[in-house]
């Protein structure tokens, strides 16, 4: 099945107000910035986002939370983003902070069918026992607040009840893929792209490298296509616009 679009802006056209979405990438690295591109030109609204960060002010899920176009987040990673500590502590935002190796089993969980799992990260924190404020109140009051999770014991150590994560979409960026959705992703640039492509019922790749089906060998594919339902090639422009969050250079 060919599952190539002929454009980015044909791929999300669907995205309404209030779609969930997981979306890959961590900082600037691996992010579907095409895809995210082509939302905003879009106009969806009130997007409930799951992904590891918000990007930046200026890069990433950051230009979406700045034209205000984000109702809420869950994720992990958040300190690159002005925008998105203003609009959190304002009451504008509402936020679900989750350590990162839950998050990633919660996507992974999601896409596997299993509703949920145990984990003895955040056993005896906020995290489990309740009270992180997701969303503030405009003066800096607590508005909504975490529920406490259900704990259990297993040979004597506690762990914690997390539930699975599915969206409506899923936006994901990887080097190489083929029309049959097969996707490869290049080092780091791997980080949550398969877990949030897994995560989405409707699950979107934009491809730095479109190849035929046959190209790929079986054992170098890191996503098979039965997680992936749409794919558009990037131009080589596209492909090469990848931002860099925090240039570091030797004297």
């Amino acid at each position: 099945m060919d599952k190539t679009l002929p454009s980015a802006a044909d791929a999300v056209a669907d995205i309404g107000d209030g779609a969930s979405l997981a979306v890959g990438g961590f900082g600037l690295c691996g992010i579907p910035a095409t895809l995210i591109a082509a939302l905003h030109a879009q106009g969806a609204g009130s997007l409930r986002v799951v992904s590891n960060n918000c990007g930046t002010d200026d890069h990433g899920l950051g230009v979406l939370l700045g034209a205000g176009r984000i109702s809420r987040v869950t994720g992990s990673y958040v300190g690159e983003n002005k925008e998105f500590a203003r609009q959190y502590l304002s009451g504008e935002l509402e936020v679900e902070f989750v350590p990162q190796g839950t998050l990633a089993e919660r996507l992974r969980a999601g896409g596997c069918g299993i509703p949920a799992f145990y984990t003895p990260a955040g056993v005896g924190t906020p995290l489990a026992e309740g009270g992180i404020p997701w969303r503030h109140t405009a003066d800096g009051g607590v508005a909504l607040a975490s529920p406490a999770k259900e704990t259990r014991t297993f040979q004597g150590r506690d762990f914690v009840l997390e539930e699975a994560i599915t969206c409506d979409f899923a936006l994901v960026r990887a080097a190489r893929g083929d029309r049959h959705g097969n996707l490869v992703f290049d080092k780091s640039a791997r980080n949550f792209n398969p877990l949030a492509a897994m995560a989405g019922r409707v699950t979107i790749a934009e491809v730095e490298e479109l190849v035929e089906p046959g190209v790929l060998e079986p054992d170098e594919v890191h996503l098979p296509g039965v997680f992936v339902q749409r794919v558009i090639a990037l131009t080589a422009r596209q492909a090469a616009d990848k931002q860099i969050e925090k240039r570091t250079v030797a004297p």
